[in-house]
């Protein structure tokens, strides 16, 4: 089916068309999500790219997933679960898929489920020494071309008390897998326990299907009428002329391979965290804020880092970045796979007159990115007229929302709780990954999440001057402040004494 366009035009209709103009004539209506015909290459995935040229680049192990798991309770069957990882193995192609490359670009080659096997170790060990013995785990980068992209260890602390590390590549897996991987591990888990073969409703669609969806909707670059043209134009279009790289205070700076000083990609992404904690009380009065401006939480936070970004910078135009879910389809939501990719948004400090100027400014400005979220940034950084050693982005801010969960039953008499790992990689220069909380009622019960930094790029002094910079700046949006833009860009804004802060950070 086709989109009908208008067959004349007046001579005030003479004009170089714009994006909108172009991107509204003939264009195929997508088919829908569906079980795609197997080609002999299967490319990669939009979402898949930046990994596997980060990893060409040899920085394949700063996108390695460390997720630890504690189980205890019942006596754990290692024999089971480490078959149980080889049944989620079997279901879950991206887990089983290596990435090499070819004269016509990287490709997805699956194992066949019968040779893909992980080996599972066992290590005995104690709880003190935990993050020092996952984190070394870790650290091993995996060769895309060849490896398996997991591995998994267990580390048992008694007969009721394991702990179970997994190491994914990101290229295989994104922070929605972590659900249904764990869904799907407890399911193999109790069935192989009790001698028996795992019971799951059927995948309709799989990862290699998506993907070849998903060119199918883009369609070529080279084709002036595709999706994936239609986005790239926008992106070279919204992005020209900003500000590459944005100046931050870097107390130090890494070394260029001509020996001066360089402020490009950090070479050592070995990082430290701030949690944040914004409590329930300034929760509720950022939604009321943000039902008064007719935007969303994400919106008001991500204001808030922009004005940050752009003080930190002394810079009234900044390029941020989030990351989209790529998982709008509700028949993705089961995958294990690498869905996820970042957006940029340009916020121009400078054109808003206002808070709540600049407030509607970010909400356009992400209604826009989150309408054209799959270009990759490996292509994009290539057709921009900007120095290539340059990264697209240096400030990334994600939020997440986790609603409570009803009280229930432990499986198999099993208690599962995830642990940190102690892996900490900063891959950009400031990065909030932020979640926003809600208790069984529905009401909000805070904010709360990581602020990462590179450690090659900051002392932590200047880490906890951003953060109390982006918290004050938004309890002040939280107090409906509505003045303007300029001196908050200049200096940190003071807030209000308080016997109790409606903040606090805590150090890793």
């Amino acid at each position: 089916m086709l989109v009908p366009v208008a067959t004349w035009t007046s001579p005030m209709d003479r004009r170089r068309p714009s994006d909108m103009d172009e991107f509204l004539q003939i264009v195929a209506e997508p088919r829908p999500l569906r079980r795609m015909t197997r080609s002999p290459r299967i490319p990669l995935a939009p979402a898949q790219e930046r990994m596997w040229h980060a990893a060409a680049l040899g920085n394949s192990a700063d996108w390695n997933v460390a997720r630890a798991f504690r189980i205890r309770g019942a006596a754990v069957n290692i024999s089971a679960l480490s078959t149980a990882i080889e049944d989620v193995v079997r279901r879950h192609a991206p887990l089983r898929t290596c990435y090499p490359a070819t004269a016509n670009g990287p490709i997805q080659v699956v194992f066949d489920a019968d040779v893909a096997r992980v080996e599972v170790h066992v290590v005995d060990s104690f709880a003190g020494e935990l993050e020092d013995r996952i984190a070394e785990f870790s650290a091993d980068a995996f060769d895309l071309a060849t490896d398996l992209p997991i591995r998994a260890r267990v580390y048992r602390l008694g007969a009721r008390d394991v702990v179970l590390a997994l190491v994914v590549h990101h290229i295989s897996l994104d922070g929605q897998s972590i659900g249904p991987l764990m869904r799907d591990l407890v399911t193999a888990y109790l069935a192989r326990a009790a001698r028996q073969a795992p019971v799951w409703t059927p995948l309709a669609v799989d990862y290699i299907d998506y993907t070849l969806w998903k060119h199918e909707y883009l369609g070529a670059y080279d084709d002036p009428g595709s999706r994936a043209n239609a986005q790239l134009r926008y992106w070279a279009n919204n992005l020209v002329g900003r500000p590459t790289p944005m100046e931050l205070p870097y107390d130090h700076r890494a070394e260029s391979s001509c020996g001066t000083k360089s402020s490009g990609p950090t070479p050592d992404a070995a990082g430290d965290l701030i949690q944040v904690h914004l409590d329930p009380a300034l929760h509720r009065a950022l939604h009321q804020r943000a039902r008064k401006a007719g935007a969303s939480m994400f919106m008001l936070l991500q204001t808030a880092f922009a004005i940050g970004v752009a003080a930190f910078a002394s810079s009234p135009d900044v390029t941020v970045a989030t990351a989209v879910s790529g998982r709008d389809d509700p028949l993705l939501a089961d995958l294990v796979g690498n869905l996820a990719d970042d957006v940029l948004m340009r916020i121009r400090l400078d054109r808003a007159t206002d808070m709540t100027d600049l407030i509607d400014q970010v909400r356009r400005v992400a209604l826009a990115a989150f309408a054209n979220p799959d270009t990759s940034n490996p292509r994009l950084q290539r057709s921009l007229p900007q120095d290539p050693s340059h990264p697209l982005f240096q400030a990334t801010l994600i939020l997440q929302r986790a609603d409570a969960a009803p009280p229930g039953a432990e499986p198999g008499g099993l208690s599962i709780a995830e642990i940190p790992t102690g892996v900490v990689r900063a891959k950009h220069d400031l990065e909030f990954g932020l979640t926003e909380n809600y208790d069984h009622t529905g009401e909000p019960a805070g904010i709360t999440g990581p602020f990462l930094y590179p450690m090659a790029r900051f002392d932590r002094d200047t880490a906890v001057r951003f953060v109390e910079k982006f918290t004050a700046t938004v309890e002040l949006i939280a107090s409906g402040y509505d003045g303007p833009i300029a001196p908050l860009i200049s200096h940190t804004p003071r807030r209000r004494p308080r016997r109790t802060p409606r903040y606090r950070t805590t150090s890793h």
